[in-house]
């Protein structure tokens, strides 16, 4: 970290940079915020906003299983129940005959009642309200790393089985003649959702962890026309925002997070115009 400080401190000789909470803090969000651009893009295209909302919504009900079963790191049950809560809710849609946002709410509604209701009666509910809202100011060298390491193995599988997933969004029959396991490539981008959504709570809280993946890619669809220019645009909004949200939380002496978030919001409005005017 030796080294990352003295490169900010040497190009970067900011007012907000100096604290080296805030240094760690953007050196997190320029590794996780790659991650939330191109999943995003998955995300809203395959329609599964709602998804990953549910997954970052039942976090506290792996929290709370971890906290019956005596697991000691919250990481471990949240990244469990959040990859067993994810694996059901896609074979269910895939088998079932309601509708996919019948079945996401009809799962995320119950485990986060679950959830609230065995923390409350265990009386650790008020332990882990930080993970409603999150601190990516808080975060260690040691989580920057972990970050680090998840996101390479994300983006080694996203380059692996992107032209599948894609395909496999575009057109389910075309990809079933073309060989693609179109049950399996979707059960796979759905626990890589629910993996990097489980982790990054933490640090931005699982009231507004949708809202990072959902609006740069949101955002980007306005103003790109092809999936390559989608991808691209939706990881530099995402990048963007979360710098410029970074510093302006800073200054304004508010939650990171959430400042991130209405960053975001600004960039969506202007693409919308943006492209607005481009189609008029």
């Amino acid at each position: 970290m030796s080294l990352w400080y003295a490169f900010i401190n040497t190009l970067l000789p900011f007012q907000w940079l100096e604290p080296n909470f805030m240094k760690n803090a953007l050196l997190a969000m320029l590794v996780a915020a790659p991650l939330f651009g191109a999943l995003g893009s998955f995300v809203v295209s395959n329609k599964m906003s709602f998804f990953s909302d549910a997954i970052g919504h039942s976090a506290l009900t792996g929290i709370a299983f971890g906290v019956l079963l005596g697991i000691r790191d919250p990481l471990i049950a949240m990244v469990g129940f959040s990859l067993i809560l994810g694996f059901a809710i896609i074979t269910v849609k895939t088998r079932g005959k309601s509708s996919a946002d019948t079945i996401i709410g009809v799962f995320s509604s119950t485990s986060v009642a679950l959830g609230i209701v065995l923390l409350s009666a265990t009386g650790n509910f008020a332990r882990y309200q930080k993970y409603l809202i999150g601190d990516i100011l808080s975060i260690t060298p040691q989580e920057i790393l972990l970050l680090a390491v998840v996101a390479a193995g994300a983006a080694t599988l996203w380059v692996a089985m992107y032209n599948k997933m894609l395909l496999a969004n575009l057109h389910r029959t075309l990809a079933k003649s073309r060989g693609i396991r179109v049950f399996a490539t979707e059960q796979l981008f759905a626990l890589l959702t629910a993996l990097i959504v489980t982790i990054a709570i933490r640090w931005t809280g699982l009231l507004i962890i949708n809202a990072l993946l959902v609006l740069p890619a949101a955002a980007a669809r306005f103003v790109t026309r092809s999936s390559r220019g989608y991808l691209l645009v939706a990881i530099l909004i995402s990048l963007l925002s979360s710098v410029v949200g970074l510093a302006a939380s800073y200054y304004l002496g508010a939650a990171s997070g959430a400042t991130i978030v209405l960053v975001n919001g600004a960039i969506f409005l202007i693409c919308l115009v943006a492209g607005t005017l481009r189609r008029g």
